[in-house]
Order: structure tokens, then C-alpha cells, then sequence
């Protein structure tokens, strides 16, 4: 018992924790030691040189408190990067050349409820640059009064004259009507295109454009820059209204009619020139207007059927002539001289009938005539020729009839090289016989000049036309028997 009771003393004296004894001294020596301990021990997680938590700075705030923190912050920011530049050149780590180690306890690491216990204790330099002066640093320096950019006390003309100056302001503040048109007035007396614009574009997203454009209507500065601007980011459906609602110059309404040739995709041209129907043009600039939407209307149609039958190879005409270039977006009477080349048999309750397009349009009979001529005369269908030009009077009776005159007739067809026999029968249809024989004459159709001659009992020209012809030719022999004939006559 007596061992066992020495080793329980030895194992109590050797530890170091002493147990517990109502001896006075004793107790003070193991409280310093306690103490001792705990202060080495903190040392142990706040580097050995950092003793800042027992000091007081020159304003008398305790170090580390949070005011000291801020102040501590913001002033490292500037010397944190000499302090590092100078250690490494001296090649020493003196107390002077680093930030004080407690200037990491920044404001995120208090708000964010970290213990201290929680960082490393070797915390270098670049973690402290990083942490506490690039991202918290700037926000707790900036002056307050940048903060009244966003504030709501700005009046229309001061918001002009910062939104001038480039400073961001906020627009929503302005909610009636009444604020919102001051806010305009003032735009437009700074005479700042893009301030003007801003306020314009806020106008817009807030306000019916039934209202927007009441107003803008006696706001002609105003006005202007909302139509450049809707120009230039393409509502061309929000511009059209605008123009249609407000009153504007014919030269505005021709301006805007003419942006239809910048439109390439067909269907969008399509549909802007139905939104142009409704601009306040006159009426015969309106119908014009109708007539180009239709137009275009029916050749997207034509085009889209024609291209199928092409492509199936299902039509003789497109097979032996195929077509060179697209329907789409040409006048109107190169679409009729189209109608006239692929489709000139077809029904008039056909889109693509001659017929059809001369009755929706009001085509000419002279254009018409003149149109459809070139186009069989193309093709060299003197069949249809000749049914363009024959009609019928109330008793039947047949006869040829040219609104254009044959005189151009026979110029076009020559022009197709039509045959020899083709071109006699219309020369003769000439009424004026100069013209006939002039013609006649150009184009050698030998038989109506000498028939010609003939009947004008002219011997001196028939004589002198016999030398242009031939030698031996029916057209000689034909000048030799008038001319006997003449003679035998005579006798």
C-alpha cells in the first residue's frame, strides 16, 4: 500500500497540472504559470512580433477595435506596396517596412462573424492586399456624395444637366405625365442630341404611344430624333405609325416610302409596304402605293409557282427557255413581259395571266400592245402576232388594227428578225406611203416598194429601184414586166 500510494504522489507532482492545495503559495505560483502559458500560447496564433493587441494608436482608440480597423484599412492601401517594395530591396523584415499584422481583422472578416483563431499564422503580404484593400478599401472611401446619383431629389433640369456632364441618373423618379414632358422641354432646351435620345427611349418604354405621339407632334426637335432613332434601330412597324399619326411633309412620307429599297428579305418589303398604304399621301400617290404592294404580292406568288414547274421540268416553255433571273421586285411592265413570255394562254382568272395583270393594274392598250408584241415576237409566234392585231367589227368583218401604229410594229419585229413575209404584210398596213416606202426601202421588202411604185405609175423610180435588185430575181423580172406592160399600155 505504501508503494502504490508513492507512485499515485510521484504521478500528481509530475504532471503539469498540480492538484489542487490550500497552500497559498503554491496556488500563486501555478496561477503566473497558467498565465504564462496562455500568453505564449496566443502568441503562438498572432505572429511573435504582432504585440498590437496590448497598444493604443495616437488617437486613442484601442488597436483593433473597428474604428481603428477602417482607418487602418484605408491608409495601408498607399504604403502597403512601398512598405513591400523597400523590405525586398533592404533584404530585411523590420517592424517599419510591413503593414501592422492586425490591419487583416478588416470590416468583412468582423461582419462576417470569423474568429481570429481561424487565419493562418503565417499571413502573408499578397493575402492582405487582396482581402482587405481591393475589395473593401474603395467602397468604405468613396465620398457620400456620389451616392446622390441614384437619390430621387434631382429636379427635370438638374437630371438634364448631370445626364450632360455623364452622370448616371435615374429616370423613374418621373412618373406623371406632367414631370415627364418637363423632363423632355429640358432635354430639348440643352440642345444634347443624346440626352434628348435617353429621354426619348424612357418616354417610350413608359408611355402609350397614342400619348407619346400627341405630344411629340407639337414637339418638332423631339419628333426628329425619335424618327432618326427608330430609324436607325429598325422599328420600321412603330415608325410607320408615327408617321401615319402625326402630320409630316411629303418629302418625309417619300423618305420613308423609299426604305423599302433597303429592305432585301421579300416578305419584310412585302409587309412594310402595306404599312406604308396608310401613310396621308395624296390619293393618287396612295393608289400607287396599293398597286406596288400588289405587285409585289403577285410575284411571290408567280415566282414560288414558276419555280416548281421549273424545277419538275413539267413545262415545255421553261424547258426550251429557262429563265434568267428571278420575278421578284421588277416593275411592272417587265413582269407583264413576263406574263406575256410564259403564260400568254392562260385564263384570265389566272395571277399570272397577261389578261389578268392588264385588268388589276390598268394597263394601256398601248403598253399593253407593245409588251405583249416584244414578247411573242421573242418566241417568234407570228400566230399570235397577227390575233393581236385582227379584230372583228359588229358585222364580222375582219381587219387589222394597231393602237401603237404599224409603222412601229414592223420596227419591232424587225428588231425579232422576223421573216421577209412577215414584215411586207405589216408594211403594207403603213397608211402613209412615204413612210411605207421608207420602210420598205430599209428593211428590202422588194415587193411592196415595187407595188408600190407601181401604183404611183412612177416609171423614173421603178427604173432606178430595178438597178438595187438582184440580177435575175423574181423582183427584176417583176420591174420588167410592170415596165412592158407600161409600155404596151402607152402604145
Amino acid at each position: 500500500m505504501s508503494r502504490a500510494r508513492a507512485d499515485e504522489e510521484e504521478y500528481w507532482h509530475s504532471s503539469k497540472f498540480r492538484a489542487f492545495t490550500f497552500d497559498d503559495e503554491d496556488d500563486e505560483l501555478s496561477q503566473l504559470k497558467e498565465s504564462k502559458r496562455a500568453v505564449n500560447s496566443l502568441r503562438d496564433i498572432v505572429d511573435d512580433d504582432d504585440d498590437d493587441l496590448e497598444r493604443v494608436s495616437w488617437s486613442g482608440e484601442p488597436v483593433g477595435s473597428i474604428s481603428w480597423s477602417i482607418k487602418e484599412t484605408a491608409s495601408s492601401s498607399t504604403s502597403l506596396l512601398e512598405g513591400r517594395d523597400s523590405s525586398l530591396q533592404k533584404g530585411s523584415s523590420s517592424y517599419a517596412a510591413f503593414p501592422k499584422q492586425v490591419s487583416s481583422y478588416s470590416l468583412s472578416s468582423l461582419f462576417k462573424g470569423e474568429d481570429l483563431m481561424c487565419y493562418s499564422p503565417c499571413l502573408s503580404l499578397s493575402a492582405l492586399s487582396d482581402t482587405g484593400v481591393k475589395n473593401y478599401a474603395p467602397e468604405l472611401r468613396r465620398p457620400k456624395a456620389e451616392y446622390k446619383d441614384y437619390s430621387s431629389d434631382w429636379s427635370p433640369k438638374d437630371t438634364v444637366r448631370r445626364m450632360q456632364r455623364g452622370k448616371v441618373c435615374s429616370l423613374e423618379r418621373f412618373r406623371s405625365l406632367q414631370d415627364k414632358l418637363v423632363l423632355l422641354d429640358e432635354a430639348v432646351a440643352g440642345h444634347d442630341g443624346n440626352v434628348i435620345t435617353a429621354v426619348l427611349i424612357f418616354l417610350k418604354r413608359t408611355l402609350r404611344r397614342e400619348i407619346l405621339f400627341r405630344e411629340l407632334e407639337v414637339r418638332q426637335v423631339a419628333l426628329c430624333h425619335l424618327i432618326h432613332f427608330l430609324k436607325e434601330t429598325g422599328e420600321q412597324k412603330l415608325l410607320l405609325d408615327l408617321l401615319r399619326l402625326c402630320c409630316f411633309s411629303l418629302s418625309l412620307q417619300l423618305s420613308q416610302y423609299r426604305e423599302h429599297l433597303n429592305i432585301q428579305d421579300v416578305e419584310k418589303r412585302r409587309e412594310f409596304l402595306k404599312g406604308c398604304i396608310g401613310l396621308p399621301f395624296s390619293a393618287e400617290d396612295t393608289s400607287h402605293i396599293q398597286d406596288h404592294y400588289t405587285l409585289l404580292e403577285r410575284q411571290i406568288i408567280i415566282e414560288a409557282n414558276d419555280r416548281h414547274l421549273e424545277t419538275a421540268g413539267q413545262s415545255e416553255i421553261f424547258r426550251k427557255y429557262p429563265r434568267k433571273a428571278s420575278i421578284l421586285n421588277m416593275p411592272l411592265v417587265t413582269t407583264l413581259f413576263y406574263s406575256c413570255f410564259y403564260h400568254y394562254t392562260e385564263a384570265e382568272g389566272m395571277f399570272s395571266s397577261p389578261t389578268n395583270l392588264k385588268k388589276t393594274f390598268k394597263i394601256p392598250d398601248k403598253q399593253y400592245v407593245l409588251t405583249a408584241l416584244a414578247a411573242r415576237a421573242k418566241l417568234r409566234a407570228w400566230d399570235d402576232v397577227d390575233a393581236l392585231f385582227t379584230t372583228k367589227n359588229w358585222l364580222g368583218y375582219t381587219k387589222k388594227k394597231a393602237p401603237i401604229g404599224f409603222h412601229r410594229v414592223v420596227e419591232i419585229l424587225q428588231r425579232n428578225n422576223a421573216p421577209v413575209q412577215v414584215l411586207q404584210e405589216y408594211v403594207r398596213l403603213v397608211e402613209d406611203v412615204e413612210t411605207q416606202l421608207n420602210l420598205a426601202t430599209k428593211y428590202k421588202c422588194h415587193d411592196v416598194v415595187i407595188e408600190t411604185y407601181r401604183d404611183l405609175k412612177d416609171r423614173i423610180q421603178l427604173t432606178a429601184y430595178k438597178c438595187k435588185v438582184e440580177r435575175g430575181s423574181a423582183e427584176e423580172e417583176k420591174i420588167n414586166s410592170i415596165l412592158n406592160n407600161v409600155v404596151r399600155n402607152a402604145s
